[in-house]
């Protein structure tokens, strides 16, 4: 079993369909039997429970669909980008799509501290015209402060959501659904959720459809306005 590293690749994948459902350990599960299957040199770690050294950007939320999750992967012997991609393209259930392969230093710093922001697209199903769905994002922007309250385990955490918010944008409808782009903080140093943002902004909604963008590092996450 390969311990020593000697590449480093940086997978980005599409989350879709039934795996939208699955929670953060199954997606590790999954992407652990891909690759094994797909017969990659896989780097594990040590100690008594040695594992593949796999390392996930940021959590998805269960129920979201994304275009833009990403997972940094450790080999033990070189090999090929083109011929890995493939390997795993080859070897994806359906749901988990591999989208694109690049190799990144070894010495990297690690994808959870590199990101800065998310991309989302969101569909609401709602009985409200498209101007008031506007105002309801307009007077959430405009506010200074949007006190909220999280629960975390065994207690209440407090906490400002205007700050996560980086940008909110009306898209277009099409009958009762409404398209809403958001640009939200996500990472260490705090991450908002589109379904805070909808409830924050007094939107009824009788469904809603989230999906993940993209997951955007360093400057490319600063807000947008």
């Amino acid at each position: 079993m390969r311990t020593a590293t000697v590449q480093r690749l940086r997978v980005t994948f599409a989350v879709e369909g039934a795996w939208s459902y699955a929670s953060v350990l199954d997606l590790g599960r999954a992407w652990e039997r891909l690759l094994r299957r797909a017969r990659l040199p896989l780097a594990y770690s040590q100690g008594y429970n040695p594992h593949p050294r796999l390392q996930f950007a940021a959590a998805l939320p269960v129920g979201y669909t994304s275009l833009g999750e990403m997972v940094d992967l450790w080999l033990g012997e070189r090999m090929p980008i083109q011929e890995a991609a493939e390997a795993m393209v080859r070897q994806s259930p359906p749901g988990l799509r591999v989208l694109q392969v690049e190799e990144v230093p070894l010495a990297a710093p690690a994808l959870q501290a590199l990101i800065r922001a998310a991309a989302y697209r969101v569909w609401l199903t709602t009985p409200l015209p498209p101007e008031a769905v506007r105002a309801a994002l307009e007077h959430l922007l405009a506010q200074e402060h949007i006190p909220r309250h999280r629960r975390k385990k065994d207690h209440q955490a407090d906490y400002d959501l205007r700050p996560l918010i980086l940008g909110l944008e009306y898209c277009s409808t099409s009958g009762t659904t409404h398209e809403i782009a958001m640009l939200l903080r996500c990472g260490q140093a705090g991450s908002g959720r589109p379904e805070e943002i909808i409830e924050a902004a007094g939107l009824a909604v009788e469904d809603r459809i989230i999906q993940r963008l993209r997951l955007l590092a360093g400057a490319d996450g600063e807000e947008k306005g």
